[in-house]
């Protein structure tokens, strides 16, 4: 074991989602390991305990394991189990830490973010629940990147991580585990196997993208290998270091190959998608795409038939941008509906409180409390089991939903790589003019609320602060603007527009076009492509 010297490095604040840089920044001198050992102190040491560790296969990711475990050996962890080959999907990841009851782990992924030698690289610390850590732990995270002087390490040789078994470095034991393996027998424990196998036997056809990504080996063994689906089903099955020049988000613009085929001709029944590290998911059928707001408030309604829910859901959570379609069934069921922050940390003491069995967010995020991350691959299934319970197709399940619960068109509308300054000068801006919104007309809408997000935890009385602009329309129309905290170059200004129709008239409107007057009404009153130069968002959803 040697103890180095170091020095505070700038900038290691951690955001929604761990911390997230350019590649290079990682793999500059001490930048990984003040980080790692930040974190190791600020979760009160390492000693004795058992963590994970994984990651979706980026570039760098194998060498960043290898330090990670070094230095875990170095703080004397007891035990750290591997994902073979240094991968685990994020939901696979948050699955181990709960069935092998450890104390925690780490994830090596920048999600939905590009990878490769110039592109994105992440860790994050998920807590021994499976779910990421909260912000008083990343803050402390954070402060003591700010103070670090020393980091431990371990000299020895590699661990082989290609071989499943135990090793050792120095006293700490290594695990390498089958990373889907577990993953893949939870979901049978949840999902009706037997008629997802009926479905494919009866010649039901899917197309899933996993873009390259982590998601591969799972989706090939769950739905190839276990539910007999045909080979090919399952596209870019191979994690490659740089995703293969892709952008691993699953969303109309970057799974452009799988929007094509579901909206051509002789589409397959069903499409779907995930992402880098396997947390997010888009859900298609022929000539529909389903947005995430929907898939939410479709799988709450349908959850009973599906067996590891039949008995009913707790609750449900949405993120404060995701619509309110899931609200409207939520209240039809007579359940509690639980609004939060963006970010998947703060569903976690809902889930551990037992008062949400559901989730979701706007950013394709669903996920349930299996685990405490979203998760792709989940959500696939539910709409797999949704479809074969009920024998509908994925438009007709629609159509459905909407006759009954009254549409919310929605869509984000993400302005990326903004200068830092100008977007939270137009923030700040907008800030200083909300309490004179109310009661204002603009471009036919009349102004019913503005605000900035505050949210209080219902479990644990923790607040957070301005997580967001709502300003809200009278008949139930709203827009909300936020800055990401998931990029690593410049800012990234997301618009989410909403409008709510009850029906039974307008509920086949081209959502773009239904929501104009939305769009319109947000330029005037918050001026984006006038204070940006911008001629429109870079990314639609």
């Amino acid at each position: 074991m040697t103890t180095y010297s170091t020095a505070p490095i700038g900038g290691q604040k951690p955001g929604t989602s761990g911390l997230r840089k350019k590649t290079p920044v990682f793999m500059g001198p001490n930048y990984l390991e003040n980080f790692v050992q930040a974190t190791f102190d600020a979760i009160g040491g390492v000693s004795g305990k058992t963590l994970v560790l994984g990651g979706d296969g980026r570039y760098f990711g194998a060498e960043a394991a290898q330090v990670i475990l070094k230095m875990a050996a170095a703080n004397g962890a007891a035990r750290v189990i591997v994902g073979q080959g240094a991968w685990l999907s994020t939901p696979a990841a948050s699955n181990l830490i709960r069935a092998r009851g450890a104390d925690g782990g780490l994830i090596l992924s920048a999600s939905h973010n590009p990878g490769g030698p110039n592109e994105d690289f992440g860790v994050k610390y998920n807590m021994a629940n499976g779910g990421p850590a909260p912000e008083a732990v990343t803050e402390a995270i954070y402060a003591r990147t700010q103070e670090i002087a020393e980091y431990r390490k371990l000299e020895a040789p590699d661990v082989n991580l290609t071989a499943i078994g135990e090793s050792h470095l120095d006293a700490m034991v290594v695990e390498v585990v089958d990373p889907v393996l577990a993953y893949a027998d939870l979901m049978e424990t949840l999902f009706d196997f037997k008629a997802l196998r009926g479905l494919f036997h009866e010649g039901f056809t899917m197309r899933m993208d996993a873009m390259c990504a982590i998601t591969g080996p799972y989706a090939v063994e769950i739905f190839e290998n276990r539910l007999g689906a045909a080979p090919g089903t399952v596209v870019h099955e191979t994690p490659l270091p740089d995703f293969g020049g892709m952008h691993p988000d699953p969303n109309p613009t970057w799974a452009h190959e799988l929007m094509a085929e579901l909206m051509g001709e002789g589409a397959p029944d069903f499409g779907a998608a995930s992402d880098g590290d396997g947390d997010r998911n888009m859900i298609l059928g022929p000539g529909c795409y389903v947005s995430p707001s929907d898939s939410l408030a479709v799988i709450a309604a349908n959850a009973h038939l599906v067996p590891g829910y039949a008995g009913g859901l707790k609750g449900v959570a949405r993120s404060m941008p995701t619509s309110a379609a899931v609200d409207r069934v939520a209240e039809a069921l007579g359940i509690d509906c639980y609004e939060t922050p963006t970010g998947w940390k703060f569903f976690g003491n809902l889930m551990d409180a037992g008062r949400v069995s559901l989730c979701g967010e706007e950013s394709f995020g669903t996920g349930s409390d299996h685990v405490r991350e979203k998760d792709g691959l989940w959500a696939v299934l539910m709409w797999l089991n949704i479809i074969a319970a009920r024998g509908q197709g994925v438009a007709e399940i629609l159509a459905d939903h909407w006759a009954r619960f009254g549409r919310n068109y929605y869509s984000r509308h993400d302005y990326e790589a903004l200068p830092t300054d100008v977007a939270t000068a137009m923030l700040d801006d907008l800030r200083d003019r909300l309490s004179g919104l109310l009661g204002r007309a603009v471009s036919g809408l009349v102004i019913a609320g503005a605000d900035e997000f505050t949210y209080t935890d219902p479990v644990d009385g923790s607040v957070s602060a301005r997580q967001g602009f709502r300003i809200l329309f009278e008949g139930g129309s709203r827009v909300v603007l936020r800055l990401s905290g998931t990029g690593t170059e410049g800012a990234t200004l997301r618009v989410y527009l909403e409008r709510y129709v009850p029906g039974p008239e307008g509920l086949d409107e081209d959502p773009q076009a239904a929501l104009d007057p939305i769009i319109v009404a947000t330029e005037e009153i918050v001026g984006i492509r006038a204070r940006t130069g911008r001629a429109g968002p870079d990314v639609i959803t």
